[in-house]
């Protein structure tokens, strides 16, 4: 019997891990992007449907329990952002979400370069996920930030950004793995837009299984009389009604 080297073993997982970036980048090809970019620049959001299979949904659900997958668990009540519980995964990402990550971003990242232009931010964003890591890196932020978030009945998310130190990526994606109406009801993503001199606008969007949410991480520009400027984006869940609700979440920018 031969035993297989670490070499190959190793060799054998990136080839899986770029197999699977190639098939979500065909499924992103297949979104219409012309209308999320649209949405995205008007509203702040866009929902890409049915973007992970009802089989991918259920393996990522199953996930939670499983405690070498992650680096850390947050309590909201604890820390009162919420009624309801999160977990980090630790490295290595899972192949799923490794590949979700890394097609996403390559397609984000015009979009995002064309609002840092409006706002007047300084360096583009590079237009592969590691370039932009080891930006990240430099900054002191090592550690990874995708996320699976549980809810049960009564649970919510208060209205929040997910900045984790002076990097970030200001798009990011939320991705519904239960199904609602028979695992859950409530829990709908909502979306604040706080405008300079006005009153704030909100946006409540009910997700099924397997659809995919893009929003603002913190900022997006917004056209105006005297050229663009800034509003602020802040995110949450309402309450679950019933049952239990569970999403991905995927931010781009890693932590301290």
């Amino acid at each position: 019997m031969t035993a297989t080297s670490p070499q190959i073993s190793a060799r054998s997982a990136d080839a899986s891990l770029r197999a699977l970036v190639a098939e979500f980048a065909r499924r992103l090809a297949a979104a219409d992007w012309a209308h999320a970019a649209r949405s995205l620049n008007e509203h702040g959001c866009a929902t890409i449907p049915a973007l992970l299979a009802p089989a991918e949904c259920a393996g990522l659900a199953g996930m939670y329990e499983q405690r070498e997958r992650f680096r850390s668990r947050v309590v909201m009540e604890r820390l009162r952002f919420g009624v309801g519980e999160y977990k980090y995964f630790a490295r290595p990402l899972p192949p799923i979400v490794a590949a979700l990550r890394a097609a996403l971003y390559a397609r984000l990242a015009p979009i995002a370069n064309r609002w840092a232009s409006a706002m007047g931010r300084g360096e583009p964003y590079p237009p592969k996920l590691s370039e932009f890591l080891e930006i990240c890196r430099a900054a002191g932020q090592t550690r990874p930030t995708p996320l699976l978030l549980r809810y049960e009945a009564g649970g919510y998310n208060c209205m929040h950004q997910d900045l984790y130190g002076e990097v970030a990526f200001p798009i990011q994606l939320t991705c519904l793995l239960s199904r609602r109406g028979a695992d859950f009801d409530g829990g709908e993503f909502l979306l604040l837009e706080n405008r300079p001199r006005a009153q704030s606008r909100g946006e409540a969007i009910a997700l099924e299984q397997g659809d995919a949410i893009l929003f603002a991480t913190s900022e997006r520009p917004v056209a105006g009389s005297r050229g663009y400027y800034r509003v602020t984006m802040r995110h949450g869940v309402s309450r679950i009604r019933r049952g239990r609700r569970l999403t991905l979440g995927v931010i781009f920018h890693d932590a301290k």
